[in-house]
């Protein structure tokens, strides 16, 4: 393999002259220079932030994805589109300069799969930029969302998953009251809190549902359902969590909502929202299954 490797990398530079070689290089260190903050930032996000966590595996898993398109791409002529091409790479580069001025991360994110789309059509053309559209899509579930966006969603999670935790703690049988994301019990009182609103659970979950849908079917229907139905699967398996744990605090008390058990819950919830998940991967499969095409009898002429 690596052998076959260096062939590929000989018979790409025997075909390029030294000037272009040498802009490649150029246009490379350059790209290594702009970016290397925000890429060493975002890694560290990835590390310090569980929500984010799965950061790791997006950028393989896109290179795979394009590694994947490589027979179409190799079909294709280059067409570059230079100035639509310069256009969205200089948009790029003002978004990672209006970032950087005001310390917003998401912003210098943006950037950087901007200016891979903008280069892809600088380079390739537009041709080449569909084929890899999905790829470099995907990039972007590497980026966390920004604060001001990620509060407005994560706080009705809280209340919402209070809600549904406090009536099925009553259906249990359990004395319950609540009050905003506190849920209060006879022998102790439970917060909801922002760790506990499911969205870090909802951002896994939907990166899953994608990857689930890519490699299980191929029709861009199914594999919009199977992303979508992910958002009520992590909303419903962490309200029961927040009930399980109502239900286990009050037989058992506060220390069943803490440590070990409190993160063992959360691991139990997401294997079990990845099971709600394959089975309506399966469900979907047998109620809407893919039409294949039957091969015609051949017809004799006499």
């Amino acid at each position: 393999m690596v052998t076959r490797l260096l062939h590929q990398v000989a018979s790409i530079v025997q075909r390029k002259t030294l000037q272009e070689l040498v802009s490649l290089c150029l246009l490379a260190a350059t790209a290594i220079w702009l970016f290397a903050d925000v890429v060493m930032r975002l890694v560290s996000d990835w590390y310090h932030d569980d929500n984010y966590s799965h950061g790791f595996v997006i950028v393989p898993l896109a290179l795979y994805f394009a590694y994947e398109r490589r027979d179409q791409l190799r079909l294709l002529r280059p067409r570059p589109m230079t100035s639509l091409g310069l256009l969205v790479v200089a948009g790029s580069l003002v978004l990672l300069v209006a970032g950087t001025l005001g310390s917003e991360f998401f912003l210098t994110r943006v950037s950087l799969v901007g200016a891979l789309a903008g280069s892809v059509l600088f380079i390739f053309g537009v041709r080449h930029l569909r084929i890899l559209a999905f790829p470099l899509l995907f990039l972007f579930l590497m980026i966390p969302i920004p604060a001001i966006l990620f509060n407005q969603i994560a706080f009705p999670l809280q209340l919402l998953a209070s809600r549904f935790g406090e009536s099925v703690v009553a259906l249990a049988g359990v004395p319950v009251l609540r009050e905003g994301n506190v849920i209060i019990l006879a022998s102790t009182t439970l917060e909801v809190a922002e760790a506990c609103s499911g969205i870090r659970s909802l951002i896994s979950l939907l990166t899953l549902g994608i990857l689930f849908g890519y490699f299980s079917d191929p029709r861009l229907g199914v594999r919009v359902l199977l992303a979508f139905i992910t958002i009520p699967i992590a909303i419903i398996s962490n309200g029961f969590r927040v009930a399980g744990t109502g239900i286990a605090a009050h037989h058992f008390g506060a220390a069943a909502a803490e440590g070990f058990f409190h993160t063992f819950s959360g691991w139990l919830v997401f294997l079990t929202a990845t099971a709600m998940l394959l089975t309506v991967g399966h469900l979907t499969r047998v109620f809407w299954p893919a039409f294949v095409q039957r091969p015609q009898p051949v017809q004799q002429f006499s």
